[in-house]
């Protein structure tokens, strides 16, 4: 069923992470001025002359945005028509159009009217959340018309668990996104120490940094939690040790690249490797939040 609707939304997915891994790349090459402050030209040119890397890195950011712009659109009324008997399916097509079109003119506004680092720091948080929107109603054409989808029986403690487990999650993702539109990612040197010391205080780019690192931590410790109580109370439930280890599993991959990117100086690799894994786990705790609304009925 829907075969073609599970293609267009598989391709989507991977057009929509690319887009996220294009937006941090901009970012960490220092790449958005790169067509200086014409929009949605280049330097006043639909395709800039002799253009410098920086110009090619933002240009192509720009050309692969709009491109996933339409698809998004295009998947979104797509799939309200052939979901909507699914309970998500409206609410996630409204989420995708709206977070794409509020990406889009975020953009927009930073290279014509310039923005403070704390709405610069959104981009890459509203970015998580399109390619989470797009992959649960990818998600949802290939859960329909099967006989039995995941509804899993849990407290409502645990589901208040999930819900702050993500809210927290897009926090510390924020604060990542902020670390790196300061330039301060590089504040801290060594790990676990700072500069040599155990506390440099929050002020400056230290600060951010050394409190991105401690809100990283614990973010670690909150889906450890989420994940022994899934063992404990829920071993019977697949889709909550699954959705639950695999974000034990993202977390610690998430960690040991943030170290990484210490150690190596923030090299290309670890630091778009550390915007990859932190993706991937913020749209694995969409699903779990998605999974334990539902109810049977």
């Amino acid at each position: 069923m829907h075969r073609y609707l599970k293609i267009f939304g598989v391709i989507t997915s991977i057009g929509m992470l690319i887009v996220l891994l294009q937006g941090a790349l901009v970012t960490k090459t220092g790449s958005g001025e790169g067509c200086g402050a014409t929009w949605p030209l280049c330097f006043g040119e639909v395709i800039p002359a002799s253009p410098a890397i920086e110009t090619i890195i933002e240009y192509s950011h720009r050309i692969v945005s709009a491109l996933m712009g339409l698809l998004i659109i295009i998947f979104a009324i797509w799939a309200w028509r052939k979901l909507s008997h699914m309970r998500e399916a409206k609410f996630l097509a409204i989420m995708a159009v709206f977070f794409i079109l509020f990406q889009g003119l975020l953009g927009a506004g930073a290279v014509v009217f310039g923005q403070s680092k704390a709405i610069l720091a959104l981009h890459f948080g509203i970015s998580a959340i399109s390619l989470a929107t797009v992959v649960l109603l990818t998600v949802l054409a290939f859960e329909d018309g099967k006989s039995k989808v995941p509804v899993p029986n849990v407290s409502k403690g645990f589901r208040n668990y999930v819900f702050f487990t993500i809210t927290y999650c897009y926090l510390v993702i924020y604060t990542g996104a902020y670390v790196k539109h300061t330039q301060a990612t590089l504040a801290c040197s060594g790990f676990p120490l700072c500069n040599g010391q155990i506390f440099p205080g929050f002020a400056g780019p230290i600060g951010s940094h050394y409190f991105h690192r401690l809100v990283g931590i614990a973010l670690f410790l909150v889906i450890l939690v989420m994940f022994v109580w899934a063992v404990r109370r829920y071993r019977h439930e697949r889709t909550i040790i699954w959705g639950t280890g695999l974000s034990l599993l993202f977390v610690t991959g998430q960690f040991i690249s943030g170290v990484a990117v210490v150690f190596t100086a923030a090299s290309l690799f670890t630091a778009m490797l550390h915007a990859l894994i932190i993706s991937v786990l913020f749209t694995t705790l969409c699903y779990l939040t998605m999974v334990v609304t539902r109810k049977k009925y």
